[in-house]
């Protein structure tokens, strides 16, 4: 006989998100992620602890708790392959009991923003991908909800489709729409999120502002740097090679509470001369990364 096993998924996850807020919601796969997507959209329920959204607990209260919230998944569709974006609208329009005054407002508002025009007369599936996600996201936003839940929305988006989908998520931000966004796309958390929640092992590890998750690295930056002569050895403490791509060509980590910027190039001026110098910020993937190998 087979003896259930039991996975312990979640473990005290426990966080508040005000109205209005655009939160970041990242952890490595199997971190606990979709596990917390789908017990807050009420997909699932948790066998211990509680959800309150709104007033409502999502698999208690669904039916009320579901005409409040919206969800896009970049690798799920809610629109219908053969038939065209608009009759998919019209369809939540149905199930959402939408008054066609405020549907045909909303409809024309979100196509206008997201520049889809005669798109959403279209099949489907002669759209782009780029195409479709700007129509998943009006079907996601017509009955205007108050929460929605984004799980890798830009997902396999080309820049300029990125773009035009982040423009649209502040924007609807900005209108007091509160949005958590899953992904793995750590640019999306750059140009979006004004908090991240950091899930590891089913806990939470990190629940704070982006530019703090930022301080973490303290005053580390990253130097590029180019030199007419061979660069000398780089032996001071505070300097990291990261990528050593040439005799002339060296990218760095820089602790500059260690090592100050003025040392470094007084160090490469004594037997070379700089060509080309730049410092840039960490990427937010090396922060995430650092706090992933804490946990």
């Amino acid at each position: 006989v087979r003896k259930p096993v039991y996975v312990h998924a979640l473990k005290g996850i426990s966080f508040n998100i005000e109205r209005g807020e655009l939160v970041g919601f990242l952890g490595p796969n199997g971190a606990g992620k979709s596990t917390t997507l789908k017990i807050l959209t009420g997909i699932l329920y948790p066998s211990a602890g509680k959800v309150n959204i709104m007033g409502y607990t999502p698999w208690k209260d669904r039916k009320k708790y579901v005409a409040k919230i919206g969800a896009v998944f970049g690798q799920k569709s809610q629109l219908l392959w053969d038939i065209p974006p608009v009759d998919a609208f019209y369809l939540n329009k149905a199930i959402y009991s939408i008054p066609e005054r405020v549907f045909k407002q909303t409809m024309d508002e979100m196509v206008e923003l997201l520049e889809v025009g005669e798109l959403i007369r279209k099949p489907t599936r002669q759209l782009s991908l780029g195409e479709r996600m700007k129509c998943e996201f009006i079907m996601a936003m017509l009955h205007q909800p108050e929460i929605v839940f984004l799980d890798e929305p830009t997902i396999g988006l080309d820049v300029i489709a990125k773009d035009k989908i982040r423009q649209f998520i502040l924007e609807m931000n900005k209108n007091g729409v509160t949005f958590i966004l899953t992904t793995h796309d750590l640019s999306d958390i750059e140009h979006l999120a004004q908090r991240v929640i950091v899930v590891n092992h089913g806990e939470r590890v990190f629940d704070n502002s982006l530019r703090t998750l930022r301080s973490r690295l303290g005053e580390k930056k990253i130097i590029s740097v180019s030199t007419l002569n061979p660069l000398p050895a780089l032996t001071l403490p505070g300097i990291t090679i990261t990528k050593q791509i040439s005799a002339h060509n060296v990218e760095l980590e820089l602790d500059m509470a260690v090592c100050e910027l003025n040392k470094f190039i007084a160090l490469v001026n004594k037997s070379s001369t700089i060509r080309d110098l730049a410092v840039q910020e960490p990427q937010i993937e090396t922060i995430i990364k650092e706090l992933y190998q804490e946990e």
